[in-house]
């Protein structure tokens, strides 16, 4: 039986992300990203490293934003997250313009908080 993957758009895209297989994770169309507390990645699906061009670096156990995407540690990415989840919101989208493979991709960032504490970043990314 094939799992029925989320939209980017559903109310509860967290839960139901959690609720997947990492077969299922990795076959999403947009990049699914677990954060926990402090920042550092516990989950990095393979849609993300194909979509974004991380390919296969190591990503899990480092910092997000110091590690692997320090162009993303910045008020207007890194603190509108913090601000936000420090806030209790639920649920925060934005947009934001660059990538791995591309410094001019727009990216439509989705932010949601992880059963346990922490929280998912979805990236949906532009196509041509």
């Amino acid at each position: 039986m094939t799992e029925k993957l989320p939209r980017f758009d559903q109310d509860d895209l967290a839960a139901a992300v959690e609720r997947l297989s990492a077969d299922a994770l990795d076959a999403l169309p947009f990049g699914a990203i677990r954060l926990d507390a402090e920042g550092e990645v516990t989950v990095f699906s393979g849609s993300e490293k194909r979509l974004s061009g991380y390919g296969d670096r190591p990503a899990l156990g480092r910092h997000f934003f110091t590690r692997i995407a320090p162009c993303m540690d910045t008020p207007g990415f890194r603190g509108r997250i913090e601000r936000a989840l420090a806030a209790g919101e639920a649920d925060i989208e934005f947009g934001w313009i660059g990538d791995f493979a591309s410094a001019e991709r727009a990216l439509h960032v989705r932010v949601q908080p992880a059963t346990g504490g922490g929280c998912w970043l979805f990236i949906r990314r532009e196509t041509a």
